[in-house]
């Protein structure tokens, strides 16, 4: 394409031809090279899921604890306030959007949310909450 580009300023010699392309095929060359030389960006097949700050080991295990404190705590509520929580607090769905999902109103998701969490909060001890 940049040979056909550039025809017009080619001049009528014939010997002169090749050479007119190969130093149009030079530069195109040279212009995939250094463009390949200020790419720093590294290809890979796998893209991550996200920034690993190489948590140390003792935060692997408070976070693991804590994931299984939540996970007590959402077991002692009925199904329905339990489903509620999950909707609103962790997928973040609005309202009315859980609403539609459980099947209620909108008004109802926000009393039994308001409820569910009167319960947890409740369920902790003194310690816990503060």
């Amino acid at each position: 394409m940049a040979v056909l580009g550039a025809l017009s300023r080619y001049g009528d010699e014939p010997e002169s031809f090749l050479p007119f392309v190969y130093g149009i095929a030079a530069h195109k060359v040279a212009d995939h090279y250094r463009r390949a030389g200020r790419d720093r960006s590294d290809p890979s097949a796998d893209v991550p899921d996200g920034i690993d700050l190489g948590a140390s080991p003792e935060q692997l295990i408070m976070a693991a604890d804590l994931r299984e404190r939540l996970t007590a705590l959402l077991g002692t509520l009925p199904p329905r306030q339990r489903e509620i929580l999950v909707l609103r607090l962790i997928v973040g769905l609005s309202a009315q959007e859980t609403a539609t999902a459980v099947g209620l109103t909108p008004t109802a998701v926000r009393v039994t949310q308001h409820r569910a969490l009167a319960k947890l909060r409740n369920s902790l001890s003194h310690s816990e909450w503060v």
